[in-house]
């Protein structure tokens, strides 16, 4: 990711006594400043420095650099399409995965794509909420200038050749969202990307690990491919059986056990017991099994209940 080369990106620090500093960055485009101010807190992971998109600024931004409808003319300078450096590099790698996955007998998958969730990065995600109850009309908008920017990025990774292109929607579901506030202002830009990824003969996979179940119809009707995520433990309001009675065979169903709680953390038992689970509720077909999101620590012991979770797969497939 790259800015216009018109827009001019100037950061500084404020220093606080008896407090963490401020981070300060300002992005100068000809159609206005956006501008950003992030405590500098001990568990800051970029020293120095503010992204403009990113989990950590949503709980420690004391502004974000879309505040009102005016700001989004100069977010468009912000949000530039793909440049003809970038796409190369990534022809390249793109090859060499691809050559890898046909050596390996794998599917390439491509993304991240990302909708609305973005908002939350650029207003915070309380604010955006606020927004769009107050402001619906500048939601609206971002939403356009967030997709017109993901479908060019979209496009490039597609022209590669994938087999599955994945858009994140971590903070599309109904924890945030009302089913009609989804339909409304996520929703328009997930179709067009949908029919975007089935035009380059690509499946499409959303990632939505909680409050999936008031959207999961919207997602069947929009002929997203997969849902990735499904989460029995702390998907809020998730419920595996009435998932795979909605979707039926029309949609592939990823996940079915925690990641964290059950697999980093449980019982060989626990384990065996929500692998089981899993398939009784979800169903053997068009079930992909995995731990929800994923395994970050890496010692023996939680490799050694990887080894459990994977001979539970086998013994219930």
């Amino acid at each position: 990711m790259r800015y216009a080369p018109e827009v001019q990106v100037r950061q500084w620090r404020e220093e606080v006594a008896g407090g963490p500093d401020v981070l300060h960055k300002e992005y100068a485009t000809p159609d206005g400043t956006l501008k950003t101010e992030v405590l500098e807190t001990e568990d800051w992971p970029y020293p120095g420095h503010v992204p403009l998109m990113d989990d950590y600024l949503i709980p420690r931004a004391r502004r974000f650099p879309v505040e009102s409808r005016e700001d989004l003319a100069a977010l468009r300078h912000v949000l530039a399409p793909p440049h003809p450096d970038d796409i190369a590099r990534f022809r390249e790698h793109a090859e060499g995965a691809k050559a890898l996955a046909a050596e390996l007998d794998l599917p390439v998958t491509g993304g991240m794509g990302v909708g609305l969730e973005a908002g939350a990065w650029l207003c915070g995600q309380q604010e955006l909420v606020f927004h769009a109850i107050d402001r619906p009309a500048l939601v609206e908008e971002l939403g356009e200038i967030i997709h017109d920017w993901n479908a060019a990025r979209m496009r490039e990774t597609l022209a590669a050749g994938v087999d599955l292109f994945v858009r994140r929607g971590w903070y599309e579901g109904t924890d945030f969202w009302s089913p009609p506030m989804y339909e409304r202002f996520v929703l328009p830009g997930l179709r067009r990307e949908v029919e975007i990824a089935h035009e380059h003969r690509a499946l499409f996979g959303y990632i939505n690990t909680s409050g999936t179940m008031g959207i999961l119809g919207m997602l069947l009707d929009a002929g997203v491919d997969v849902v990735i995520g499904v989460d029995p433990l702390e998907g809020v309001g998730t419920d595996m059986r009435a998932m795979r009675a909605e979707v039926g065979d029309g949609m592939a169903l990823w996940g079915g056990v925690n990641g964290f709680v059950t697999v980093e953390m449980g019982s060989d038992e626990e384990i065996r017991a929500a692998v089981r689970r899993a398939f009784d509720e979800l169903g053997p077909l068009g079930t992909i099994l995995s731990p929800v999101d994923n395994i970050r620590d890496e010692s023996d012991e939680t490799m050694r209940r990887v080894d459990v979770f994977v001979e539970a797969w086998r013994d219930a497939r």
